[in-house]
């Protein structure tokens, strides 16, 4: 009866259990649009300092300066788009979480795709050379005595 109890806590809690984010009280918007902007520009924004979270995840001060700026930016009544551009012509491409397809950046999201060909390449070269350039050696046919031999080793094996 007892684990039921515990198995059914634990249950509770899991499903109670909702995401944190590290958006204080104090910087959250009144009106639930801009709020919900805000916090989809803030997903797709890095924060410097942790590098692999977004400023909505984020607990440094910076990432809390930069909710804080998004959220102004839509108070003055810039587009989605219009805050990003202005935070990346702040800080520099390396502010998006996922980086815009440009010149730029072609080869970051071109590398990938160049490694994976000149790896198939590689491999069917290495393939084609090695059917084409040396058949496989001839296998000399065992001697009367190494036959006995192997037979003597399989029947050891078998018992």
């Amino acid at each position: 009866m007892a684990w039921s109890v515990r198995f059914f806590l634990v249950v509770l809690a899991l499903l109670g259990a909702t995401p944190l984010y590290a958006v204080q009280v104090d910087e959250i918007l009144p009106d639930p649009r801009l709020e919900a902007r805000a916090r989809e520009i803030s997903q797709d924004l890095r924060c410097m300092v942790c590098q692999n979270q977004s400023i909505d995840d984020s607990e440094a001060p910076l990432a809390r300066d930069l909710r804080l700026l998004v959220r102004e930016r839509l108070k003055a009544g810039d587009s989605d788009t219009q805050v990003v551009d202005f935070m990346v012509a702040r800080y520099g491409e390396f502010v998006l979480l996922r980086p815009r397809m440009n010149w730029h950046t072609a080869i970051l999201w071109g590398a990938p795709l160049a490694i994976l060909i000149a790896g198939l390449l590689a491999i069917g070269f290495s393939l084609l050379r090695r059917s084409a350039g040396r058949p496989l050696p001839e296998v000399a046919a065992l001697s009367e005595a190494e036959q006995g031999k192997l037979n003597a080793i399989e029947q050891a094996q078998l018992k």
